[in-house]
């Protein structure tokens, strides 16, 4: 029978009419990832708890997990200390975490103080980890074995405890002083002989991370080696957490849309944009507006510089916009490019020689066909009269041919020597900004635009000067 499509709506026509019995049987219907995204559109918090206090809390716990921070907020300022009790009972460490991060300082202790001693010692040491790095996303709730174990033993650790843990799928076997020695996932487990030693099935070839490492780096290795959950070991070598796939997903999310962000000229935001304030996202823009307006200045110097040459010559101002979208347009083209490879490790920074020898016979082809294009282009809108040019005289005369060939050859060449340099320009600065061990993506679109626009005005008037006799 098919599912009866699910609505806020019904969710709160259950919850007022207090029918905890189809309350429930919503948590067997529907995954709670789908549930959370329509309790978000609860907005009275007392709505909320009534789910809360009548569902199972390893349901809620999922559940809670899955809300926005600002619910997570206001449920914690409504639970009593049992049913706070209950959701940190039920919730996996690095979750609980995840949703203190952002939470006032009253409520973390109130949270702290809820918590069991073993408990509240894994967030503590889990909230003094460097933010971004792997110790900030692992996890300590996993299976682990001494290597002592025999596939019976393990079976029967897991049956007791499996059930808490972030994953079983893959268990960890570690020696007397705790360095990680092996492996076993739950398949090894399940077709092995009860009476044969883990050491004996365990796989050696695992990869792992140090506490400290970058956790974009953590998300690329679990793409190189298409893994499900990696181990964390600190400075000793010891095991003391797990990263996990979901965690990865959340790293790669939370990456991408700080690299889209730094490619538009904003700094990234430390909260959603729903719950940051006006003022916080003007913050976020000022700055590299400012940096960009102070570097746009210098095309004002240069049209200023050559007023002259627009006064004597009016038609050359009407091919300026397309001179620069052109040539901004084909930096940002480039710097996408390498910046997204950048990311997915396709090219590190002993690449910087070849990078530019490739962008260089792009351009080259790219800027001869553009100027090819702009120079037949021109005749014909010129002679279509779309853009007039008096100066011409008459239409498709040999005065006019010569006189448009100059404007068209000035156009064309130019072209050809702003997408040159667009290309180069954003195949290097990425490559720079590696080099300096900063984030590629800081080199944005709107920072490779504004340099590639000057060039570009530079070069125009530059040679109009000396095609036309302007100097």
């Amino acid at each position: 029978m098919e599912k009866e499509m699910l609505t806020t709506e019904m969710i709160l026509d259950l919850i007022h009419r207090k029918d905890v019995p189809a309350l429930r049987q919503l948590f067997e219907d529907y995954e709670e990832i789908d549930l959370a995204e329509h309790c978000e559109e609860i907005r009275d918090p007392v709505d909320l708890l009534f789910i809360f206090k009548t569902v199972k809390s390893d349901y809620t716990a999922e559940l809670f997990a899955y809300l926005s921070a600002d619910q997570q907020e206001n449920l914690i300022k409504l639970f009593t200390d049992k049913q706070l009790l209950d959701l940190l009972q039920n919730s996996y460490t690095d979750d609980i975490v995840d949703f203190m991060i952002d939470m006032p300082a009253n409520l973390v202790s109130r949270i702290l103080d809820s918590a069991d001693k073993a408990t509240r010692a894994e967030i503590n040491s889990l909230l003094n980890y460097k933010e971004g790095t792997a110790g900030s996303i692992m996890t300590t709730e996993y299976v682990l074995f001494p290597s002592t174990f025999s596939v019976a033993e393990a079976l029967a650790r897991i049956r007791k405890v499996g059930r808490d843990k972030e994953t079983i799928a893959t268990t960890f076997i570690v020696d007397e002083k705790r360095l990680l020695i092996g492996i076993v996932t739950i398949d090894d487990l399940i077709y092995a002989d009860p009476g044969t030693k883990l050491t004996q099935i365990m796989r050696e070839d695992f990869i792992t991370t140090s506490v400290n490492v970058d956790q974009e780096e953590v998300a690329q290795l679990f793409k190189r080696y298409d893994l499900n959950v990696m181990a964390v070991l600190n400075d000793d070598q010891r095991l003391i957490g797990i990263v996990t796939i979901d965690d990865v997903i959340d790293v790669i999310d939370q990456e991408t849309s700080e690299d889209m962000l730094k490619m538009a000229a904003l700094s990234p935001l430390d909260e959603s944009y729903s719950r940051s304030s006006v003022l916080t996202l003007a913050k976020k823009s000022i700055p590299w507006l400012l940096i960009l307006m102070v570097l746009g200045a210098f095309s004002s110097i240069i049209l200023n510089r050559f007023e002259h040459a627009l006064e004597q010559v009016v038609i050359l101002s009407a091919f300026i916009p397309m001179l620069m979208d052109t040539g901004g347009n084909s930096g940002n083209q480039s710097v996408t490019l390498i910046t997204r490879g950048i990311a997915l490790n396709e090219i590190e920074k002993h690449d910087f020689p070849h990078v530019i020898l490739k962008e260089l016979r792009v351009g080259i082809i790219v800027g001869l066909s553009i100027a090819a294009f702009a120079f037949a282009w021109i005749f014909v809108i010129v002679g279509s009269g779309i853009i007039v040019y008096d100066v011409a005289g008459p239409a498709f005369t040999a005065t006019w041919f010569v006189e448009i060939s100059k404007i068209a050859g000035l156009v064309g060449l130019t072209l050809f020597c702003a997408v040159l340099i667009a290309k180069l320009v954003g195949g290097a600065l990425p490559m720079l900004a590696i080099a300096l061990k900063k984030d590629p993506a800081v080199m944005s679109s709107p920072f490779v635009t504004t340099i590639v626009d000057v060039s570009a005005l530079l070069i125009y008037f530059l040679l109009s000067s000396a095609i036309f006799g302007l100097f």
